[in-house]
């Protein structure tokens, strides 16, 4: 006679012990020994794993749970992909370098700040990358900044507010559509529901930078060389042509209509490849390269040793391989979550840690405070918005909120605020790339954070939460 294991419910102590677990690992391992994410993820899911067998769940239980939830972001994870090849596409045809060419020279000594957020925003939103504008056109405004002996760590902030604020609301950051599949809402949707945060912080951010600018202008100062070698360096390199816009318009006329992504993503990417060879005289083979690898300047002809450092670093970009590490960190992360959610112990949990919150404002707060701790001691964003967004699904639609309140929170509270710890990837990058300390730029990147003051009004208000129908 065969003896078949009784599945069981993890008691809450059982619930909490993979979540423990994972936060020892992150914080050894990445804090002590600054290993990678993704095999660190994987040995929390294995320690999962383990006590989901010993509460009589089999493998193919297991397997089968984590099926199913990667099966359900694969259509986020192909876009990451299409993002991918869209960018380098977009290089290749010359638009993002048309942008930055005239962003660069929007630069207005007295109101730089202000400006370096803005630009920054617009490149930000364009290619769906914080760190990308940040070492990219950021870096050419701290170069301004250097020149006209400005308040750097403002200008810092100011840049980092920009980026982060494409960040969020861009359809072709990772981010933006990590937040939108785990929480099962329509990317656009997402991103129009982020202005009640992102787009009050905005125009919250704008106000200070230019009352803060104005009283410390030093007087008008003049544009440093760098920016001028760009300038001319760019525009030696690309034909600009008003037909190499028609791509980023597809875009923004797709995302308006609320078009499906991937073919938005695809016939722009489609037009600016055209432009890469009418306008920049691209051959096929490196205009394929471009969206496999990223774009290079030898694809014009030019050689990398001739090019300044700072021009390279604007334009080696994009290509579908550079997004496969954001794949590979969301399926380890998926992997845990399955691991956790087939004995039911993400319920257990998230139940355990409601069971005194009754109002809304009190569910809003219980998840940004989860996620602040959980990006504090993973130091990873991705891994800080799939974890709890898992968990926390369900008890958004059981207390009638849309789950689009909550994939705007996860936003508000993990993507914004991860470049404020300074011990996070994030936060050492932008420092490093800006060269201001990330404590010394946190009081001005004023976007960051202000969107969870935004996000904690309306909890308290009721302003811009949806409530979901009985239907």
């Amino acid at each position: 006679m065969k003896s078949t294991k009784t599945k069981k419910t993890p008691t809450f102590a059982q619930a909490v012990l993979p979540v423990i677990a994972m936060l020892l690992i992150f914080g050894i391992g990445i804090g002590r020994f600054g290993l990678p994410a993704e095999p660190l993820m994987l040995l929390a899911a294995v320690v999962s794993g383990i006590e989901a067998v010993l509460l009589g769940y089999s493998y193919n239980d297991i397997m089968n749970e984590i099926a199913e939830k990667i099966s359900k972001i694969w259509g986020a994870l192909l876009i990451l992909v299409i993002v991918g090849f869209m960018i380098g596409s977009f290089m290749a045809g010359g638009t993002i370098p048309m942008l930055i060419y005239y962003g660069l020279k929007l630069i207005n000594p007295k109101f730089l700040a202000v400006t370096a957020f803005i630009v920054t925003a617009l490149v930000s939103v364009l290619t769906g990358t914080s760190w990308g504008s940040a070492g990219t056109i950021g870096v050419a405004f701290m170069g301004v900044a250097v020149g006209m002996n400005a308040n750097l760590p403002l200008v810092a902030g100011a840049v980092v507010s920009g980026a982060y604020f494409g960040d969020k609301l861009s359809p072709l950051s990772d981010t933006t559509n990590l937040s939108s599949a785990v929480c099962g809402v329509d990317l656009y949707e997402h991103v129009y529901n982020q202005l009640w945060t992102t787009g009050f912080a905005a125009v919250l951010s704008v106000i200070c930078y230019l009352i803060i600018g104005q009283m410390g202008a030093s007087g008008q100062g003049e544009v440093p060389e760098m920016v001028g070698l760009l300038t001319s360096s760019l525009d030696s390199m690309f034909h600009w042509n008003i037909l190499l816009l028609l791509p980023l318009i597809i875009v923004l006329a797709g995302s308006i209509m609320r078009k499906p992504t991937i073919p938005v993503m695809l016939a722009a990417s489609l037009f600016a490849l055209i432009n890469g060879a009418i306008f920049q005289h691209i051959d096929l083979t490196n205009l394929v390269n471009a969206t496999i690898n990223g774009f290079n300047v030898s694809m014009l002809g030019f050689t990398e040793a001739d090019m300044p450092a700072e021009l390279l670093r604007l334009l080696h970009r994009g290509g579908m391989m550079a997004m496969m590490n954001t794949l590979l960190i969301a399926i380890c992360a998926i992997s845990f979550a399955g691991t956790m959610t087939v004995t039911g112990a993400l319920t257990v949990l998230v139940e355990g840690l409601l069971s005194r919150v009754n109002t809304v404002f009190g569910l809003i707060a219980s998840t940004i405070v989860t996620c602040l701790i959980t990006t504090g001691v993973t130091s990873n964003g991705q891994v800080s918005i799939l974890m709890p967004g898992e968990a926390f699904r369900d008890a958004y639609i059981k207390r009638g909120l849309h789950p689009k309140v909550l994939s705007r929170t996860l936003e508000d509270s993990v993507t914004c605020t991860e470049c404020l710890i300074p011990w996070t990837a994030a936060g050492a990058y932008m420092a490093t790339t800006l060269g201001v300390a990330t404590l010394s730029y946190l009081p001005y990147a004023i976007l960051n954070y202000s969107g969870i003051v935004f996000a904690l009004i309306w909890a308290a208000t009721g302003i811009g939460i949806t409530k979901t129908s009985k239907k």
